[in-house]
């Protein structure tokens, strides 16, 4: 493991608070700081900021004769948090605003990421509908929207996902807007549909209070789940989005933050990334995600209670699956490497008993472990499914496009990908992969790094440092929580916690390396489940820490707190 910093500061050095705030705003390459700390509301950002006036105005057109005509208009959507979340903003704007429509979410296992044939024609037999809107997929879906054409359902497609080569030139309008999450996009999209509409329906104030709030709290948690940079506009949604949590009405989310226990709480992206989003995701991963739309969507009580406890029974039930999987995951690399000189570069995984919903959370599991990217292969309805995630350095779905023609089709991001495979394939593909990867590696990717924004003396960081950083949040892609590394010596050292599986550290600046004007007041430090990771700690010795900081607020009182990351 390495070690590096961006900056540093001597122990000798004067800096002011202000000095330390510009130096993580320039360590994350942004430049209005004024913009970055207080962001335009997404109710000032129109859909037409980020381009697209032609294609608005062709889907505005469109729009117009089906509702006259009182025709279906599907909203297909992705079965993640993501899709999800975007889909019930897009499906529930156009339902108040009068026009006829229902949302379809495919199954995952029989008809697979975004469009099918098999999807779009089950929606020809059950809807006959006159427009599909997509929400979180359909860029890389250029036969499929082809086929739609022919079959007479035309095709408007929103995404944020890689584009291909060749886009779907047959769909009505494309809005793809990358610097936003699917959610995000179906935001925008939707509200600027209802700024065109509201003349048009009676519920103006419903509508009106929802993109204050609810849809702004749904997109947040499409954005965060969907691990999208927050940055720029998604920062915008991200931020309001997580505020406006305490005016949420609907009865789905209440009833999902009452049954994980976090209700009255403060939302931040660690509740939304470890306990809201995962349980929208387990039905879809798991069964069919159509009752995670049903509970966010229902205006009754106690059928957001139901689908609320389903949800989380079907979470818990990811849970066990995953921790099964990953231990027989280890197991399998720990078999393939044995014989091999060298760790490879990349790890490829195939199990056909590993359930095709959980397959991205084991290959996230390998990567994280073993530093390298990993894809893991599921069989599914006669063909391979797999999905991939990678290390910071590597962009995974330009590699797996590169090798696309062992692929049926692939689509993703930098960081994680998804495709789907011929069986006999398999083995080609594995060689090609070997084959390709490399001269793209080279060690010094594989070498895995903790990054601190700075090295400071502890010292020089207090609560009223920790007030200026809380105003940098919400912290997440793009935006890491800032992190500080210090030569340290321990004070004391003692665990804590029901089985004493946590660290509690007092610590301060060595003092020889202070000058003598200077004095360090002692710092609590925890560490959650790493007692025995680092019981050899003992009083008196030195160390080398990184860690953020935290104000810990207890009894009306404050006090500075730092967060172990690792010790070096």
């Amino acid at each position: 493991m390495k070690i590096i910093y961006k900056h540093e500061i001597k122990p000798t050095a004067k800096i002011k608070i202000e000095e330390i705030i510009e130096i993580l705003l320039k360590n994350r390459q942004i430049k209005d700081k004024d913009e970055f700390l207080n962001p335009t509301h997404p109710s000032k950002i129109k859909l037409l900021d980020f381009g697209f006036k032609r294609e608005f105005k062709k889907t505005v057109k469109l729009l117009e004769k089906i509702k006259k005509l009182n025709q279906m208009i599907i909203v297909y959507t992705d079965y993640d948090a993501d899709g999800i979340t975007g889909g019930a903003i897009l499906w529930e704007t156009l339902h108040l605003l009068g026009f006829k429509t229902m949302p379809y979410v495919p199954h995952r296992k029989k008809e697979g990421y975004g469009f099918s044939i098999k999807g779009i024609d089950n929606v020809k037999k059950q809807f006959n509908p006159a427009l599909i809107i997509s929400v979180d997929h359909g860029i890389t879906a250029k036969e499929k929207i082809k086929y739609a054409k022919k079959i007479g359902i035309p095709i408007i497609v929103t995404d944020h996902h890689l584009k291909p080569e060749k886009l779907p030139i047959d769909a009505e309008a494309i809005l793809h807007i990358p610097e936003l999450s699917g959610s995000g996009v179906a935001y925008f999209f939707a509200k600027e549909i209802f700024s065109h509409f509201k003349h048009q329906t009676s519920n103006l104030q419903l509508l009106t209070s929802n993109f204050q709030s609810d849809y702004l709290s749904l997109a947040s948690i499409g954005t965060i789940a969907d691990m999208v940079s927050l940055i720029g506009p998604s920062r915008s949604i991200a931020k309001y989005g997580l505020e406006a949590f305490p005016t949420v009405k609907r009865a789905g989310i209440r009833h999902i933050l009452q049954q994980a226990g976090i209700q009255g709480r403060k939302i931040t992206p660690y509740e939304v990334g470890f306990i809201i989003a995962p349980r929208i995701n387990a039905v879809g991963r798991l069964e069919h995600a159509i009752d995670a739309l049903r509970l966010l969507c229902t205006t009754k009580e106690d059928k957001a209670f139901l689908l609320a406890s389903r949800v989380g029974d079907k979470n818990r039930e990811r849970q066990d699956l995953v921790i099964k999987a990953v231990e027989e995951a280890k197991s399998l690399v720990k078999h393939q490497t044995s014989n091999f000189k060298h760790f490879p570069k990349i790890i490829i995984l195939e199990n056909k008993h590993w359930h095709e919903g959980i397959i991205g959370l084991i290959a996230s599991k390998i990567a994280e472990e073993y530093f390298r990217p990993t894809i893991v292969l599921t069989e599914s309805d006669g063909f391979l499914k797999g999905s991939a995630r990678s290390i910071p350095s590597f962009h995974i779905t330009n590699f797996l496009r590169d090798l696309k023609k062992y692929l049926v089709d692939v689509g993703g991001h930098k960081g994680a990908a998804g495709f789907t495979m011929e069986k006999n394939k398999y083995n080609l593909f594995c060689s090609a992969v070997v084959k390709l990867v490399h001269p793209l590696l080279t060690e010094k990717d594989l070498e895995r790094t903790i990054e601190a924004d700075m090295k400071i003396p502890i010292s020089k960081l207090n609560l009223s440092v920790a007030h200026e950083l809380e105003k940098l949040q919400p912290f997440g892609i793009g935006n890491p929580r800032p992190t500080f590394y210090s030569n340290v010596e321990i004070l004391d050292s003692r665990t804590f916690g029901k089985t004493n599986n946590h660290l509690k550290l007092i610590i301060r600046d060595i003092p020889a390396r202070l000058p003598t004007t200077s004095y360090s007041l002692p710092i609590e430090f925890i560490s959650f489940n790493s007692a025995d990771k680092f019981s050899s700690l003992t009083k008196g010795e030195r160390i080398n820490v990184i860690y953020s900081i935290e104000i810990d607020r207890w009894g009306g009182s404050e006090k500075l707190r730092g967060k172990i990351i690792n010790i070096g």
